[in-house]
């Protein structure tokens, strides 16, 4: 059968090192068992990576990845993509998601995905315009921010396509991915990223300073009666729910600050405590009344989106004057609360920046608020700071700390490397707020049982998008559970890793989640954009093989496991000192072996009996060739 949604199930592969380009077509049964985007990603890694490379070789390969449902005008959020990659940072398998319209454009130009392997010697751009690829020079944007950029690439391409340039599309890298911070985006529309995990930096290791894409196909839906009923009922639900239908739009992610803080786990002073008394001046309602440009807002609004989350701001007084996408709440928290800092322009300035610069905004903010502790337990000698007042609450050292790490100036060379090792530098580890060496973002677990299980065991590193168990256990979606109750949160955590690696396969917003739209709603998408038919249970099976694939690149690369399925020490042994989850810390010993158990793993690791359930008996294969494979 010819399958609606994909494009044919093109790949272009791209070797930097020898300049050759090939098409290649990924069969039908590879898509069917990975789906697409995540899924589809991790699987060519673990094909064509070797786990042990070191992610700034040649030999690291980086994958572009759109899913099945990827630029279908009518399915809730489909403006996404997804960046695979291993990691600088954690060194494990890693995926990065992004919204805009970069995404749907690639597959409009003809393509699934791209695989880019190797190095060049100088740099480059890829520029695709329908189904056709070129590498072209790039040596006169290198050091350019992400803005001036993109905007030089489309002036040097109107010559070929006339008025079209305004239309191309641009995923590209700043300095931060050129000096190859540990942490750097890639940047796409100019203010959407790919953040976490470094993936701009392994742009940036590969000479890579852009893509550039333009196409006029539209991938095709096999059952046009059905998808109308399908998209009927997906808006439905979506207009029901008064988040996804009016407060996104109202007042973007950053609403949750408010919420998150009487929640008593917004983390404030680099997790010291989950209370700040400033949250309302930082807040999504204030940014709204304060700095959005309404009108510029809508144009951040990512491709076919019906909850427009996107923000524009403007800043219009000095020193922070400016202007850019976001900021969203993670960011406002990074910023904001994780430093002690109530400057709401300062904060987006900070945000400005990061976009311009290519850098996650996440582990930045993260990373400044490790270094203020660290400063203040007196462990940076004075010399490193260059006289840069580095404590709680200072705007201008969130600002200033941005530009040093993007070009690894002073103490932002040790910040570009991340939190982890800059506290282990000074022999404080236990000071990073990280798993597997990336940054936790903008939720303290010891206030929210499951979630702190999910950061534990996330495959690719401190994160809150594996699975979102703040839904449950704070905002009661799809309905409210004890948020601290360890009892039955192995089972919950495991079924939202499994149906969120799906939707970040199919490639959708994660935010869909919230209408709540779940599993039992993708099959009727799925068959009726690409004709494949799944039950619920089948779906759930894949995003169980994804995640069981993952953590196995991951055993293979650094010997994951027990070891690393574990919180900073603070959040385990420090219980909460005041607000409404005050007394509390993460009982991680009462939920992790239930989870190994409801995995099938033993001591974090699958067993050939899971992963030929699963139908990966050839990774079985590998992790035994390497003694890695547990005794059952």
């Amino acid at each position: 059968m010819t399958l609606g949604g994909y494009v044919g199930g093109k790949l272009l592969r791209v070797d930097l090192t020898t300049g050759k380009i090939r098409y290649d077509v990924i069969p039908e049964k590879v898509l069917r068992e990975w789906i697409g985007g995540r899924g589809l990603g991790v699987y060519l890694a673990l094909r064509e990576i070797d786990p042990k490379v070191d992610p700034f070789s040649p030999g690291n390969k980086a994958y572009v990845m759109t899913g099945p449902l990827t630029g279908i005008n009518g399915i809730p959020s489909p403006g996404r993509w997804v960046s695979v990659t291993k990691s600088p940072l954690t060194y494990t398998i890693h995926d990065s998601n992004s919204g805009g319209s970069f995404g749907p454009e690639l597959k409009f130009a003809g393509f699934d995905g791209i695989s880019i392997e190797g190095a060049a010697e100088k740099p480059v751009y890829l520029w695709i315009k329908d189904g056709k690829a070129e590498i072209r020079d790039a040596t006169h944007l290198w050091g350019k921010d992400v803005h001036s950029t993109t905007d030089e690439i489309r002036e040097e391409l109107r010559a070929e396509v006339g008025d079209e340039a305004d239309k191309i599309k641009v995923a590209a890298i700043g300095p931060a991915g050129e000096n190859l911070v540990r942490f750097a985006a890639i940047m796409n529309d100019k203010n959407r990223a790919a953040g976490r995990g470094g993936h701009g930096a392994v742009w940036g290791s590969k000479k890579l300073k852009a893509i550039a894409v333009l196409g006029h196909s539209k991938p095709s839906i096999v059952d046009q009666g059905k998808f109308r009923q399908v998209v009927v009922a997906m808006m439905d639900k979506i207009k029901k729910n008064p988040t996804t239908a009016s407060g996104l739009l109202k007042y973007g992610t950053a609403v949750l600050v408010n919420i998150i803080n009487e929640a008593g786990i917004l983390p404030t002073r680099n997790f010291q405590t989950g209370y700040f008394p400033e949250a309302g001046k930082i807040s999504g309602e204030t940014l709204a009344d304060t700095l959005m440009d309404w009108e510029k807002q809508k144009t951040e609004i990512c491709w076919g989106c019906p909850m427009g989350c996107a923000r524009y701001t403007v800043v219009k007084d000095s020193p922070w004057s400016g202007e850019g996408g976001g900021p969203e709440y993670e960011t406002t928290w990074a910023f904001g609360s994780q430093q002690g800092n109530s400057d709401l322009k300062s904060i987006a300035k900070a945000n400005f920046l990061c976009n311009e610069l290519g850098l996650d905004t996440i582990s930045m903010g993260n990373t400044i608020g490790c270094l203020m502790e660290l400063v203040e337990k007196g462990k940076i000698p004075k010399e490193k700071l260059r006289g840069l007042n580095v404590k709680w609450g200072s705007p201008e050292a969130a600002v200033e700390l941005v530009w040093r790490t993007a070009y690894r100036s002073g103490i932002g060379d040790e910040l570009a490397e991340g939190s982890y090792r800059l506290a282990e530098k000074y022999g404080a580890p236990e000071l990073s707020m990280s798993v597997r060496m990336q940054e936790l973002p903008a939720y303290d677990p010891r206030g929210a049982q499951g979630h702190g299980l999910a950061y534990a065991t996330s495959n690719r590193g401190g994160c809150h998008v594996r699975a979102y168990l703040i839904a449950p256990e704070i905002l009661g979606i799809p309905e409210k559970v004890d948020r601290f109750a360890t009892k039955g949160k192995a089972e919950l955590v495991k079924e939202f890793q499994d149906v969120t690696a799906i939707t970040d396969s199919l490639v959708i917003c994660l935010f869909t989640q919230l209408a709540p739209i779940w599993v039992e709603d993708y099959p009727d998408m799925i068959e009726s954009v690409t004709g494949l038919k799944y039950t619920p249970d089948e779906l759930r099976k894949i995003g169980e093989r994804i995640w069981n694939a993952e953590r196995a690149f991951n055993v293979l690369s650094f010997g994951d496991g027990r070891e690393y399925d574990t919180l900073p020490p603070r959040l385990l042994n420090e219980p909460m000192p005041e607000g409404s989850a005050k007394g509390h810390v993460v009982r991680l010993n009462e939920m992790l072996d239930d989870y190994y158990k409801v995995r099938g793993w033993i001591d974090g690791r699958p067993t050939r009996s899971k992963l030929e359930e699963l139908g990966l008996g050839w990774i079985a294969d590998m992790l035994e060739d390497e003694g890695l494979l547990p005794k059952e």
